[in-house]
């Protein structure tokens, strides 16, 4: 690997270039393979969707292949009563509080099965608008201060994130409020097809908190523990009274933005190809076999696991029978005018 790719200045706990790995304090050899789980579970959920779109099965899917160190560090650093708002890079991250595949992948497919109840699970509904569920994290948050808790909140965007309106509002009034935040940004420094070096003057991301008061950390984002760590601390400063946090988990988008990019004409695929070799998945594996905690046959227990479920998850999402024209109407109105009927029957003529 070359090593002008590999970004100085960041924090790292899984040892690269020939450091020594570091050991997280509070994680057990139980909590390490939990996580190793959770990552196996995103990368599962990923191809598996990205191979449902090919067969026509679902419509446009962004993919998350190489960020799954962000989601799971970020799970992992929270506890149960704290809330999460994605964005829909991490369309996913509700597998590691116990949504459903199904229920995740008929939110891909349009149907009504693919919502959630988000106070069951403490998950917001996945964002797709950039930037527009920073304020709601940031609401929420100050609602958590306000009734006296010691939750928080983390909300998960990307690099475009941070050049929206939404962003520089939600941060703000964070801030001001010192509502119990942290403000996860996955740097894969495209947005889209625009770099990171034409959507921002700035040397980092991590600069633009100065500008809210708020302390910044920037971590290797293919470092699931670098990413867990960053977020903890987060957490702790947000539980303590202190306010938000922003962290910036700098990685590398090798996969198309979606499904419906064509990615080889603003990648440059020798970057693409060295960027690989730092997979997260496979980082932590290494991580995790230096330990002696994992071998091949464990890992190929745990991808299989995660392929049976995403599995059983396609047979229960196509399973599920069509939604009713009426579902259009059903909790539109409080009070339905008259001539809802008329117009409930002419959907229906259409629909059959």
């Amino acid at each position: 690997m070359a090593a002008a790719t590999v970004e100085q200045g960041l924090t790292r706990v899984i040892g690269i270039d020939g450091a020594e790995d570091r050991r997280p304090d509070g994680l057990d050899d139980l909590a390490l393979l939990g996580i190793h789980r959770s990552l196996v579970a995103l990368r599962a959920y990923d191809e598996r969707s990205v191979v449902y779109h090919r067969q026509g099965r679902i419509g446009t899917y962004a993919i998350f292949h190489g960020h799954e160190a962000i989601q799971a560090g970020a799970v992992h650093a929270l506890e149960r009563r704290d809330w999460i708002f994605p964005s829909y890079r991490e369309s996913a991250i509700g597998l590691l509080r116990g949504l459903p595949a199904a229920t995740i992948l008929q939110w891909w497919r349009g149907h009504p099965a693919g919502w959630w109840s988000p106070d069951e699970v403490n998950v917001a509904s996945i964002c797709v608008p950039v930037a527009t569920h920073v304020p709601h994290a940031a609401g929420l948050a100050w609602g958590l201060r306000l009734k006296g808790t010691d939750a928080v909140a983390v909300a998960l965007f990307g690099d475009g994130a941070t050049s929206e309106g939404a962003f520089h509002e939600g941060a703000n009034i964070a801030a001001v409020t010192k509502a119990p935040l942290v403000l996860l940004c996955n740097n894969n420094q495209w947005a889209i097809s625009t770099p990171l070096s034409t959507q921002t003057a700035a040397a980092t991301l991590a600069d633009k908190a100065l500008g809210y008061g708020m302390p910044a950390l920037r971590v290797d984002g293919h470092d699931v523990l670098a990413v867990l760590e960053a977020v903890r601390d987060g957490v702790s400063r947000a539980r303590a009274g202190l306010g938000p946090t922003f962290v910036e988990a700098v990685t590398y988008r090798t996969a198309p933005h979606g499904t419906a990019d064509d990615p080889s004409l603003y990648l440059d695929p020798k970057r693409v190809a060295t960027e690989e070799e730092r997979d997260c998945v496979s980082l932590y594996e290494g991580y995790l076999r230096r330990l002696g905690l994992l071998d091949d046959e464990t890992a190929a227990a745990v991808r299989e696991e995660a392929l049976a479920t995403m599995r059983e998850a396609i047979e229960a999402a196509e399973s599920e029978p069509l939604p009713g024209p009426e579902l259009v109407f059903e909790h539109a109105y409080a009070d339905p005018p008259a001539t809802l009927a008329r117009d409930l029957d002419e959907l229906r003529s259409a629909y059959a």
